[in-house]
């Protein structure tokens, strides 16, 4: 079977493991990802990445000339695309920029054209009902209209496409699953002497950006409130809310136990959250948040949570979207926005370093069985035969 991907999530290496994974599973499978030559990612990361294509025995990464490098929906590819598909005849085409992407419309109508029958699926995250007018209505009609499948990131978003009647095979997954041999339990008495954390001092910890809607105010405020307990505050990410939140924490007193660090290689985040005594992810829902296409934002997934469970630092997270669903009984879970129930989750775990261990261990073996790339891999490549 010869599978083509399309996205610019895979200009980072350590992202495609899911799809190499799944190429080693079978000889008979070949995996090619096509990547934007140039992109800018945002969020943690801050330059623009010149993509390099590479590869490992079935699977490949070919970066192939882009319009537009930061709108994934706007994004689309140059003529070197139909030179691939022309030589590769994918029997598979996914596309992981969401419904109402050109680059999804540009590879139906490529495969129409040159004749080679593949079968198309989407990935998506919109998690949040939403209505469109022309001529994004008639792109994504186009788009379902052309789909044999669709890999869903979350539950919401799977019954949102059945509510718009989409009727054939859906899986529900997230795109990315974790590097057990990056992110996995491991000693960060280094790292944490590094930033000059005391043994005793436990440690809460939050990866992101730095925008309303990750829910830093409450954190600040839920921190705060623990009093003369012994802790560090390790955020790691950058963003708008940078200056407000570090005024915010100097005026709660915050300022002896804050550790703020704008940006980190993404290979490096690992090492952090294994520093950390828990993971927060406070995510609240907005209506702020506005595109051509969409009003609003929920917690999507929360791909931090799967990579602190995986060094099996217990997690936090609030009730926004999705992040119940992945962290089921293998976590704490509090209401969005509740300062005082996160202040009361955090306690929980100060106070009972034994409860806090035995919640990693929980959410350690939930992660191995459900979110690594060779879990992924298996479930997808079963979803592609099924099609």
């Amino acid at each position: 079977m010869k599978i083509l991907v399309v996205s610019h999530s895979y200009i980072i290496k350590l992202n495609c493991e899911k799809f190499r994974t799944l190429a080693q599973l079978d000889p008979s499978l070949e995996v090619t990802i096509v990547v934007p030559k140039r992109w800018r990612p945002g969020g943690v990361m801050k330059d623009t990445i010149e993509s390099k294509g590479w590869q490992d025995k079935g699977f490949r990464v070919v970066p192939i000339a882009n319009f537009s490098e930061n709108n994934q929906g706007a994004l689309c590819f140059s003529w070197g695309l139909v030179k691939l598909l022309r030589s590769f005849k994918p029997e598979i085409i996914q596309v992981e920029q969401g419904s109402k992407s050109l680059a999804y419309a540009q590879l139906i109508t490529l495969n129409k054209l040159l004749g080679l029958k593949a079968k198309m699926l989407f990935f998506t995250w919109w998690n949040l009902p939403y209505s469109l007018k022309f001529p994004f209505s008639w792109l994504e009609q186009y788009n379902l209209n052309n789909t044999n499948g669709i890999v869903v990131g979350n539950i919401a978003g799977y019954e949102i496409l059945r509510e718009k009647g989409y009727d054939r095979p859906m899986e529900i997954m997230p795109q990315l699953g974790v590097d057990e041999t990056l992110f996995k339990p491991q000693d960060a008495t280094e790292i944490r002497m590094r930033l000059g954390i005391e043994n005793n001092e436990f440690v809460i910890g939050f990866v992101g950006r730095f925008v309303p809607e990750k829910g830093l105010h409450t954190l600040l405020k839920a921190v705060a409130a623990l009093g003369n307990r012994s802790f560090k505050l390790l955020l790691l990410g950058r963003g708008e809310l940078k200056d407000e939140l570090l005024k915010t924490a100097q005026e709660l007193g915050l300022d002896n136990q804050l550790i703020q660090l704008d940006s980190v290689k993404h290979d490096q985040v690992a090492q952090y959250i294994s520093a950390m005594n828990t993971l927060v992810l406070p995510s609240e829902t907005t209506y702020q948040f506005k595109t051509l296409t969409a009003t609003g934002w929920k917690e999507q997934f929360g791909h931090v949570l799967i990579e602190a469970m995986a060094a099996a630092v217990p997690v936090i997270g609030s009730d926004s979207g999705e992040i119940p669903n992945v962290i089921v009984n293998a976590g704490l879970v509090f209401p969005e926005g509740d300062s005082a129930a996160l202040c009361d989750r955090l306690s929980q775990l100060i106070e009972d370093r034994d409860f806090a261990e035995n919640l990693g261990r929980s959410g350690y073996q939930h992660c191995m069985s459900r979110y690594t790339n060779k879990a992924l891999a298996r479930n997808l490549l079963e979803f592609y035969r099924s099609l």
